[in-house]
């Protein structure tokens, strides 16, 4: 995720490699201009090309491949999209004007995916990029996603990857999905700050238990941890996050504090 300040420029540099056998263009969500530069990023394989655009709005924003038709989905549920944060040059605030701060920043990019399977009901392997085509095509077209993946693979950041925090930290969560609805929650959290649509020019709500993020765009929200332990961060389809993917864990480390929860007679047998 790029980060930059309301105001700035942005420059970057598209290489589509001569082993590539797809064109490619980038689409800024961030951008002011037809196709969000689109049209001037267009690249062959074996060409690059360098953008620069002013970033006029604050906000957290998506970026897609959109070479154009078909090709468009197809990209964008391969992977080929990303999120720019543009920061407001005073900070973030809240609806009163004071400033909002935090300790650690976590970018979670969730992606649909729609891999064919053959007749078996197997997911099927090809032998070069493209060659999925067609069949690709006519999975995305049932608009049921076989895996739903927050930074680039089913529950990615799980387990020895779990994302981490301490106890009095405050994270900042930048949550994009280019294609389809999305809900995130943190189990045993909330949203303290949240910028559902993404614009640091409007006043966050608060307190927030499950906020929207829809297709095509990011959002933003902080939460302070108060409590030790093991959070999961999900989108909450509980079928597409316990069943496809779409679930991460934080590892949060610190003292509990028995005024916030305490488990007042452990488990025992039905009197």
């Amino acid at each position: 995720m790029a980060i930059v300040h309301e105001g700035d420029y942005l420059e970057l540099t598209l290489v589509n490699p001569e082993s590539s056998v797809l064109e490619h263009n980038i689409d800024f969500h961030a951008a002011t201009g037809a196709l969000g530069g689109a049209g001037l990023t267009m690249v062959q394989p074996g060409e690059e090309v360098v953008l620069r655009f002013k970033a006029t709005r604050s906000g957290v924003f998506v970026y897609h491949c959109a070479p154009g038709g078909a090709m468009i989905p197809y990209h964008v549920t391969h992977g080929m999209n990303g999120a720019i944060m543009v920061l407001p040059r005073d900070g973030l605030k809240d609806g009163d004007g004071n400033s909002i701060t935090y300790d650690k920043v976590y970018y979670i990019g969730e992606q649909d995916y729609y891999i064919p399977k053959d007749e078996n009901g197997e997911f099927k392997k090809y032998e070069a990029a493209g060659d999925d085509f067609g069949d690709s095509i006519e999975a995305m077209k049932t608009l049921t996603p076989t895996h739903i993946a927050l930074n680039g693979a089913a529950f990615a950041m799980t387990g020895d990857a779990a994302l981490s925090a301490k106890v009095g930290e405050t994270v900042l969560f930048i949550h994009a999905q280019a294609n389809r609805d999305s809900r995130p929650h943190i189990i045993g959290g909330h949203g303290d700050y949240v910028w559902e649509t993404g614009s640091f020019s409007d006043a966050p709500a608060t307190n927030i238990e499950t906020w929207f993020i829809r297709g095509g765009s990011a959002g933003a929200a902080t939460y302070k941890f108060l409590q030790p332990g093991l959070y999961v961060y999900l989108t909450h389809n509980l079928i597409e996050a316990v069943l496809l993917g779409g679930a991460a864990h934080i590892n949060v480390e610190g003292e509990w504090d028995d005024d916030l929860m305490t488990q007042v007679k452990k488990p025992t047998a039905i009197v």
